[in-house]
């Protein structure tokens, strides 16, 4: 990509393309995983900027069906981690599963969750989505809400690194949604999708290699 020493006088690269592109670019391919932060906590304007962005994410006739919960508290999140990890040892436990490396997987779970400055979970709603009479088509439209708010999770990641914050996205409350509406009270009809982990980072992120192009391209 290009370098800021390549602008010209126009504010584009010299490669003739707008500055601005690059940035976004730039920003989509620095972007990565954050597991672990420092323990200064997440400034509130900061905070904003990232719920300001994840809800100017396309969606599905425009129904915006994202919703956040802000998890600051300590004894918030810890109470979440705890019924999350009952549940994940819970599943395990039936898995068949060594116990020790059941431990092992609750608390490194526990540990994300506790020692993050922010939690952001990420549900939808189906309020506002239309209703069909029939299941192939109500699951189509429950699965253009996830489209929808995956879009605004990725927004919300995006938003994150360009505040040089660090952001991990946890899938776990798919596994246990009731356990985490429970645990925060969350309002009726609000279907917990994820959890978005916040702060600054205290490591850098693993450059995992991307698949080639020629992969994941086929041309018609």
């Amino acid at each position: 990509m290009g370098d800021r020493s390549s602008l010209d006088g126009r504010g584009t690269f010299t490669d003739g393309a707008p500055a601005v592109m690059h940035e976004a670019l730039e920003l989509l391919v620095k972007r990565q995983t954050i597991r672990r932060f420092r323990s200064e906590s997440v400034p509130p304007d900061a905070i904003e900027r990232l719920i300001d962005s994840a809800a100017r994410a396309p969606s599905a006739h425009n129904c915006q069906p994202w919703r956040f919960c802000l998890v600051r508290e300590a004894s918030g999140k810890v109470s979440l981690a705890d019924a999350m990890g009952r549940r994940l040892h819970t599943d395990r436990e039936r898995d068949g599963a060594d116990a020790l490396e059941i431990d092992a997987d609750v608390r490194r779970s526990r540990d994300r969750i506790v020692e993050a400055p922010l939690v952001i979970v990420v549900c939808l709603t189906m309020a506002e989505m239309d209703r069909y009479p029939d299941p192939e088509r109500a699951r189509a439209e429950h699965r253009m809400a996830v489209q929808s708010t995956a879009m605004a999770g990725q927004n919300l990641l995006l938003a994150a690194e360009a505040q040089g914050l660090g952001a991990c996205w946890m899938c776990a409350p798919l596994f246990c949604p009731d356990e985490v509406c429970s645990k925060l009270a969350l309002p009726h009809g609000w279907e917990p999708q994820g959890l978005v982990l916040v702060g600054y980072p205290a490591q850098q992120g693993r450059n995992r290699p991307r698949k080639p192009r020629e992969e994941i391209v086929v041309l018609r």
